[in-house]
């Protein structure tokens, strides 16, 4: 059985392998390392997964890598994985704005005179994912085969959708759907708080917000038609909706919203 062990413990990490023990994934092939003591424990007493100090011992013990650290911290991972690599481990990445080249030349080794290039799967999984509804981009490095990619797809199933995407695209796929939930809750937050104004209570009032998302969501998922189409199916003439419609547009609702994408973006390329 394939030993899958987290090269960082943090709160991705820990949706990852929830999602994976609730599929049915063997917890004694689960594995995590993690620099904080508290999230070892958390993850030992809580999971039941088994949990490593450092990442020598996680890697030696490991056959897939999954790189679950800041990417500010990947070159200290790479000092303490580099000795212990081996031609047999594969490399799943969910470092934002780390690309596949860069991972493959920072992890390869030497071997007989020759130079050994790691398989890597890149993927972007978003914070859904802890409620087993995220989506997760992913594109494979110049090694990766299609049995690497289904087995990455496989284990991130488990938290949600998976979407294949060009890597030159994985950035703009960041400043979507990786950032994106904070977006959207921001609108939540704001439709709460427009019905508490009209007197409604803070509980209802998110419950039916964060509802009226869900379901506008799954309109446009279920091919109801564009959003825009299904925008003007709501719209009656001199209607609730058309002046609420007015209003987001004066406010500049479209560009505040392409403009945090944008900046999402134009940040993943310089993380």
């Amino acid at each position: 059985m394939t030993r899958v062990g987290f090269v960082g413990a943090g709160v991705m990490a820990e949706a990852i392998i929830s999602g994976m023990l609730k599929s049915g994934y063997d917890r004694e092939n689960i594995w995590c390392s993690d620099p904080v003591e508290s999230r070892l424990e958390h993850m030992k007493t809580g999971y039941g997964i088994n949990v490593m100090g450092n990442n020598r011992d996680l890697a030696e013990g490991c056959d897939v890598l999954v790189l679950a650290v800041k990417p500010q911290n990947f070159q200290n991972v790479v000092r303490e994985l580099k000795p212990c690599i081996k031609s047999s481990h594969k490399l799943i990445s969910i470092m934002a704005g780390v690309s596949t080249s860069q991972i493959e030349h920072d992890l390869r080794y030497f071997s007989d005179g020759e130079i050994v290039v790691l398989p890597v799967v890149r993927v972007m999984p978003n914070t859904p994912a802890m409620a087993c509804a995220g989506v997760t981009c992913m594109t494979p490095g110049s090694k990766a085969n299609a049995e690497d990619l289904a087995f990455a797809r496989s284990m991130f199933k488990t938290v949600g959708e998976v979407a294949d995407i060009d890597e030159a695209l994985m950035d703009a796929a960041t400043g979507i759907s990786g950032c994106g939930p904070a977006y959207i809750y921001m609108i939540i937050e704001a439709m709460a708080d427009g019905g508490v104004m009209m007197g409604m209570s803070r509980q209802m009032a998110q419950k039916l917000a964060a509802e009226t998302v869900r379901g506008a969501a799954q309109m446009v998922l279920s091919g109801f038609g564009h959003p825009g189409e299904l925008k003007d199916k709501v719209c009656s003439p001199a209607g609730a909706t058309i002046a609420g419609v007015y209003a987001l547009e004066q406010a500049g609702l479209r560009g505040a919203v392409m403009e945090a994408v944008i900046e999402g973006t134009e940040k993943s390329k310089r993380l």
